[in-house]
């Protein structure tokens, strides 16, 4: 060899990707590396060298415990949380059923207090139409009036009550005519001054009537008398007690 050539400068190549192309993994920086480890030891003693510094910090290795009784656990609480959420189901179930029936209630209670309500500014009207039918003048345009504002009424369920003949209800009538009749057997409304309403068994009116009573009231029942004595009986005693009316001497 020449002396040019020992003197040329060698030309060293360094690969400096911390990535190996070939293995994946991650290089050691060459400084870190201990004089005379391979690149392979570097790896090693760097692994290591991670284990030991996680050891110090106090990290030490995860150690899992035992799981012990976690299915029956895990069980129980869910059969507990199942109970929890019916109890809280049939208690909201219970009271928006109690809250409907509350709310039909009220609903139906301010529809029947409307209807009433309504009938009860018809019935002077409805005063004039009977005393004018009563007087021949129900007749023409008024009558068909009349018959619509009746119709009303019987849309609403309201119904009329208080005829002559009726017997004296105190509930359905009021009084204001008193006198005695031979033709009554009990108090009766004879005469019908004013028809009373009634919407179902709510009275809206009463009917304001003349009540006739019996001129006698009706005897009562008579006190049973002595036991009546068979006359056969009476009369043989009476001949047996007679003398001279025992069998004839011979």
């Amino acid at each position: 060899m020449s002396q040019q050539d020992e003197q040329a400068p060698q030309v060293v190549i360094r690969d400096g990707r911390r990535i190996d192309p070939t293995s994946g993994t991650v290089r050691v920086p060459a400084g870190d590396e201990p004089a005379g480890a391979t690149p392979e030891q570097g790896e090693h003693m760097s692994e290591h060298d991670n284990d030991t510094s996680a050891s110090g910090n106090g990290a030490g290795p995860v150690v899992e415990p035992p799981v012990t009784g976690g299915i029956e656990s895990g069980a129980d609480d869910t059969a507990r949380q199942l109970a929890e959420r019916t109890e809280d189901l049939q208690r909201v179930t219970a009271e928006y059923a109690n809250y409907r029936r509350r709310v039909e209630r009220d609903r139906v209670l301010v529809v029947d207090q409307a209807a009433e309500r309504f009938a009860g500014q018809l019935f002077p009207i409805v005063d004039d139409i009977e005393r004018a039918r009563d007087h021949g003048d129900l007749t023409g345009a008024f009558k068909v009036v009349a018959d619509r504002v009746l119709g009303l009424l019987d849309g609403l369920g309201v119904t009329s009550f208080g005829k002559p003949g009726d017997p004296f209800d105190p509930a359905l009538h009021e009084a204001v005519l008193h006198d005695t009749s031979p033709e009554v057997s009990e108090p009766t409304a004879t005469t019908v001054l004013r028809p009373g309403f009634q919407r179902g068994d709510r009275v809206l009116r009463t009917a304001m009537v003349g009540v006739s009573e019996p001129e006698t009231p009706a005897a009562p029942a008579a006190a049973a008398g002595p036991e009546v004595v068979d006359a056969e009986v009476v009369d043989t005693a009476a001949d047996a007690d007679q003398p001279g009316s025992g069998p004839a001497a011979g």
